[in-house]
């Protein structure tokens, strides 16, 4: 599936002022929809599972890429209508990857009321489209785009769109769209296909005090559900989710909070793709503050083969996938802006008891498809016709992964030893707070897996830059993989000292 082509939809924006129209519902009395939506997706939940009977038909089916983005909603009737203080709402049209109807619901004056479906709220470039039907029996709208005045005062800038399965994204001040969060994930990097859950009703409630809610009813072979987000843009754009999950099937294989990002190539294996840029993703590092304490940063890679990691915990503090470079020299690229993509931190609330962070990494050699998923997992398998919540905070931030003023891991490379064949050099460097330096620090270095550890040493970066750990790895003959694990003993500052954890895999050819 291709997960990132369309879900910003910016070529399709419109820069227009709201017309300060509402649109006119079809559903018959806002008072008789429930009071959340949670109801409904309990009682979707005690039915079988019923798939969209009906496929797309003119002018929405068979569209390819360009003819898709050539569909634009008209402002006023399906672009900028107005949610109330600040926040505007753009409706999006059906086709391509999106063929199945998403139910909208928007605030009234007495309630709430259902957005009818039409052909005549969007514009159709003619060069792709012929004569347009009045109407297109089975389609619907596939999401929605939110706009607030994020840069500037007098400009409604898209924050969140909210299209596809059950994928969003958002971003804050100055940030370009990169990374996706999803309402849940079912099957990711297992032995099976994969399952994709999708919103089937997305109601959007009124702003308060600058905040937004949206509900939305999550609908699938194995499960249904709910997922409750409220969002306050900003210079970092901040959520609190509440997702409840409704069995139909005992599931093992469940993703709580998955963020889903693409990873090309960077310095820690550069030679993956033969490309102009340094670094090409847009997150570059998984990390984990567990309940033990620890502060896990584990360098995202595009490996040969599919790999999946798990890292255990017990009541996990938080998790993210993080863009640690931020400047322009370290993507070299104008168009796609990689450094002003934003990272993507989740953080529970509550005790989510034992389980997993789960990271999957799927080999790739574009820049357009997501390879890479980070979840968390529960232990316990969710029972059929059992209820399960899960609370946190999802922020989408342009700030460095660990705590402030404690050391931090500034960047991972690689490298073949060319003198010494089948062995591979790494490269760490170090933050250390306030200028300290590496003398009286130790690096502790494991690996598990067949492999050798040799050439460990530490230095001072020049200045002032912090310190550098350096070490090469050999891996035995036919080695499948190689878990590296490194810490700085005697470490400066009040904060625990991070752990660096890396797989090795062979290339594709069976090379270090």
């Amino acid at each position: 599936m291709r997960r990132r082509a369309l879900l910003g939809g910016s070529a399709m924006a419109l820069g227009a002022a709201a017309l300060g129209l509402w649109p006119q519902a079809r559903s018959a009395h806002a008072e008789e929809a429930p009071a959340s939506l949670l109801e409904a997706a309990r009682a979707l939940a005690a039915k079988p599972y019923q798939p969209n009977p009906v496929s797309l038909s003119p002018p929405f089916a068979g569209l390819d890429y360009d003819a898709y983005r050539g569909i634009r909603p008209i402002a006023g009737e399906a672009a900028n209508l107005p949610l109330g203080d600040g926040y505007e709402v753009d409706l999006l049209p059906p086709g391509l990857f999106f063929p199945d109807p998403v139910t909208i619901e928007m605030p009234r004056a007495e309630g709430f009321g259902e957005i009818a479906f039409s052909p005549g709220l969007f514009t159709f470039e003619p060069r792709y489209f012929g004569e347009i039907p009045a109407k297109s029996p089975g389609a619907g709208f596939s999401g929605v785009r939110l706009r607030h005045p994020l840069n500037d005062a007098q400009v409604m800038d898209e924050v969140m769109v909210v299209q596809g399965a059950s994928y969003f994204r958002a971003i804050g001040q100055a940030m370009v769209y990169g990374l996706s969060a999803r309402a849940v994930a079912l099957g990711t990097g297992g032995p099976g296909p994969e399952e994709f859950p999708r919103f089937t009703h997305l109601r959007l409630h009124r702003p308060v005090d600058g905040r937004i809610r949206m509900e939305a009813v999550i609908d699938s072979p194995s499960l249904a559900g709910h997922l409750e987000l409220e969002m306050t843009p900003g210079v970092d754009t901040a959520m609190r989710a509440a997702l409840t999950l409704l069995p139909r099937r005992e599931i093992t294989d469940v993703g709580v909070a998955p963020l889903t990002s693409m990873y090309l190539k960077g310095p820690i294996r550069a030679a993956v793709s033969d490309d102009f840029r340094p670094r090409v993703h847009d997150s570059d590092m998984l990390y984990i503050r567990n309940g033990a304490g620890e502060h896990l940063w584990r360098p995202i890679s595009n490996p040969a083969r599919i790999q999946t990691s798990a890292f255990a915990d017990d009541s996990p503090v938080a998790f993210g996938l993080y863009q640690t470079p931020r400047r322009f020299d370290d993507y070299e690229d104008t168009e796609a802006r990689y450094h002003d993509r934003p990272s993507a931190r989740v953080q529970p609330t509550g005790d989510w008891g034992p389980g997993a962070v789960m990271l999957v990494e799927i080999p790739t050699d574009t820049e357009f498809m997501d390879n890479i998923v980070a979840f968390w997992r529960p232990d316990a398998p969710l029972a059929a016709g059992s209820e399960h919540r899960f609370d946190y905070t999802l922020d989408w931030t342009r700030s460095a992964p660990g705590a402030e003023g404690a050391v931090r891991i500034a960047q991972s490379r690689s490298g073949q030893e060319h003198d010494r064949p089948g062995t591979r050099r790494y490269v760490i460097d170090f933050d250390m707070p306030d200028g300290l330096a590496a003398e009286g620090v130790t690096p502790l270095i494991s690996a598990a897996g067949p492999a050798q550890i040799t050439g460990a040493g530490v230095f001072d970066l020049p200045e002032g830059r912090g310190a550098r750990v350096t070490f090469l790895l050999t891996p035995d003959d036919g080695a499948e993989a190689v878990d590296l694990r490194v810490t700085l003993q005697g470490a400066p500052g009040a904060h625990p000292g991070p752990v660096w954890l890396h797989r090795w895999t062979p290339t594709e050819d069976g090379e270090v």
